[in-house]
């Protein structure tokens, strides 16, 4: 009910001021497991996702955004918690796992769950390589996955900003990706390097970023 609250609040409000563009969410299973690999551009991004989609979805964000006292990070907080948000802590393994094992059981619950394959923001607007997580969780959750594409987000609320700005964002669903006849090799990396980097190619072709073909370090900007 929190979740439905908060979507209907703050989807009103993305409506009336940002006026966001949605294209191709007819696309977007009403139901059963389901991944939107999305691409990274600003930390509003793991809001406007769960906005404009019908359905409930879950998503990974950085602790810090649910610790510390100050007004900010406790509204930051309280809003991811109620949009469904999963704490990960960044740079302990053990701790990514556990985030990760709380997607799978999204999944097997039949539900909806977001992630940004890049891993962090992009620090130059550019595509860069797809981490094999959201290859894995496709396996094993038996889902489909969903590419999105988001525009604007970065002049929305740009690294270092605090404040949105005034701008329009648009949000482009791709057609749904089957990875079904790859059941029971979520062990073989080869494999889960094939699914990531389709992943990542569609969601290049919905967003006409510059693909950048490797990994963008976390160490190198401000954590997203």
């Amino acid at each position: 009910m929190l979740y439905m609250l908060t979507k209907r609040v703050l989807g009103s409000v993305a409506r009336a001021v940002y006026r966001p563009k949605v294209t191709g969410a007819e696309q977007v299973p009403a139901d059963g497991p389901v991944i939107f690999a999305v691409n990274h551009l600003s930390v509003a991004d793991s809001f406007i996702v769960p906005l404009v989609v019908p359905r409930p979805v879950a998503f990974l964000a950085k602790a810090e955004y649910f610790q510390g006292g100050g007004v900010k990070n406790r509204l930051v907080g309280g809003v991811f918690r109620s949009l469904g948000a999963i704490p990960v802590e960044r740079g302990r393994g053990r701790a990514a796992k556990e985030a990760l094992g709380a997607a799978e059981r999204v999944l097997a619950d039949g539900g909806a769950f977001g992630i940004h394959p890049e891993g962090t923001r992009s620090p130059d607007g550019r595509l860069y390589r797809g981490r094999t997580g959201v290859a894995r969780l496709a396996l094993s959750g038996a889902a489909t996955v969903v590419p999105v594409a988001l525009h604007g987000t970065d002049r929305l609320l740009p690294i270092g900003a605090k404040v949105p700005r005034l701008t329009r964002v648009e949000v482009r669903f791709g057609a749904p990706l089957d990875f079904s006849r790859y059941h029971g090799m979520e062990g073989s990396l080869p494999v889960l390097r094939s699914i990531t980097d389709e992943i990542m190619y569609a969601i290049s072709e919905l967003s006409d970023q510059e693909y950048v073909d490797r990994y963008q370090s976390p160490s190198s900007q401000q954590a997203a």
